[in-house]
């Protein structure tokens, strides 16, 4: 009895093996009955069987989304070749299992020569198609970090009902080798609050928070932490945004401290008095809230500990990013600069405060429009030759060759050369005819040197 017993064990395990056997040989060298390739149907056949099917298999090159088809293509052939035979073994491989299978799935095998003439067409009307769909739908919002008085919280996404074309488009070059395209389409989903993009960014700003920087403006440090320079931040795409109205006002505090443009300057003439000018020049600097702001927070975006003012400040005039920063002594003017006495009609020009020539003018004639204003100014640029253009009293327009140009305000006075003038007298200014339009003319022996004792950005001091 026994050995009857051992003997039918043997031979179910006989039995067993044999079919193990067979089965593994099968899954092995067959497809799974519900698996396409390409589209084509190719269950239970041999990889070189699946490959002459799938070769022979015209492409119908037709796009169908949510059911509904929406390009009709021109058939091709599959773009098979022998070249793609090792591609069929190894998508046996990636369906193959241990046990047949009957789930339904494509496996995908790229032909070497895909007539590719339709995609562009087949792309355009998958988007024409989502664009109907999506019109009137509402798109969802993302959920995001932000920094607000010092404190970082996340905003909650807000879902919408329009359907996602980057997904559509990626499940059409997922299947562009299938000679029918089967799409369906997904609403977009926005990104949520605890998602590891929106949690990247809570962290961010969380360290953002805790930086400090320091203001340099000329010679004077200001410290400001971050709760000092922003209102509100977010961190979004590798990008930071910034509200800095936070800082406008201690700007405005060191502006009116510190800035020159606008105010009125001390000054000691050529003789040794003491004046004020006043505040209607083009000359000096202030610094800029807005770019302040986004400096301060950039700089604490990158960890930086110090940043200079300079890139903040801005001007008026022919030069927009101010002029004389860096410049403290003699109240902000400096050492080398332009003296001119309306009074005197005499010129001085000095370098690292020594005057290094001097000279007569005749400046602007006494009546309104053509008087040569008074204040700080600067040297805007310098030309020569140039030619001199504008209105003459009576309206009647001028044109003037000369050979040095040097303007320093908006309204076109400068100082020039001026052969045509006969009349050199210190008191020819005062009459309504005997000066100039504004400018600072000069005896043409005086002005070549007057031109190169001058440099841009130079500052005009005129009273």
């Amino acid at each position: 009895m026994q050995f009857k017993v051992k003997h039918l064990i043997i031979a179910i395990i006989v039995i067993l093996v044999v079919v193990v056997g067979a089965m593994s040989w099968h899954q092995h060298s067959h497809f799974n009955r519900n698996t396409t390739v390409n589209g084509v149907a190719v269950g239970g056949m041999t990889v070189d069987q699946a490959y002459q099917k799938v070769k022979a298999t015209s492409r119908a090159n037709d796009v169908y989304l949510n059911g509904k088809l929406i390009y009709n293509g021109e058939a091709t052939g599959s773009g098979i070749s022998s070249a793609d035979k090792s591609k069929f073994q190894a998508a046996q491989k990636e369906q193959r299992t241990f046990f047949p299978s009957g789930k339904k799935q494509n496996v995908t095998v790229t032909p070497s020569n895909v007539d590719n003439d339709q995609t562009a067409a087949m792309k355009q009307a998958v988007n024409a198609e989502a664009a109907k769909l999506n019109a009137g739908r509402r798109a969802p919002v993302d959920a995001y970090a932000v920094l607000k008085n010092g404190k970082v919280s996340t905003v909650s996404a807000k879902k919408g009902n329009q359907y996602d074309i980057k997904n559509l488009m990626k499940q059409f070059n997922d299947e562009r080798a299938n000679g029918t395209i089967r799409l369906t389409a997904h609403y977009t989903q926005p990104l949520t609050s605890d998602s590891k993009v929106v949690q990247d960014e809570k962290s961010k700003l969380q360290t953002l928070a805790k930086r400090k920087v320091t203001y340099q403006v000329e010679k004077q440090n200001y410290k400001f932490n971050a709760n000092e320079v922003i209102t509100k931040a977010t961190y979004q795409n590798g990008k930071y945004a910034f509200d800095t109205s936070a800082v406008n006002n201690e700007i405005a505090k060191i502006n009116k401290k510190q800035a020159t443009l606008g105010r009125s300057f001390k000054f000691k003439t050529h003789s040794g008095k003491e004046i004020t000018t006043n505040n209607k020049g083009s000359y000096g600097w202030k610094i800029s809230d807005q770019r302040a702001g986004q400096s301060l927070a950039n700089a604490m975006a990158q960890n930086k500990k110090t940043i200079d003012a300079k890139n903040d400040i801005y001007g008026i005039g022919y030069n927009k990013r101010g002029t004389g920063y860096g410049v403290t002594s003699n109240d902000g003017i400096g050492n080398t600069y332009v003296e001119l006495s309306l009074a005197d009609q005499h010129v001085w020009f000095y370098k690292d405060g020594k005057c290094v020539f001097d000279a007569d003018v005749v400046t602007g004639s006494n009546t309104p429009g053509n008087r040569t204003p008074k204040g700080v100014w600067y040297i805007m640029y310098q030309q020569s030759p140039a030619t001199l253009r504008g209105l003459n009293d009576d309206g009647s327009k001028y044109s003037s060759p000369v050979q040095y140009w040097s303007p320093f305000t908006d309204t076109g006075c400068g100082f020039h050369d001026a052969s045509w003038r006969n009349n050199w007298s210190k008191t020819e200014y005062l009459t309504t005819t005997g000066g100039s339009h504004g400018c600072a003319n000069m005896h043409p022996s005086d002005a070549g040197t007057a031109y190169h004792d001058m440099e841009i950005n130079e500052p005009v001091v005129i009273y």
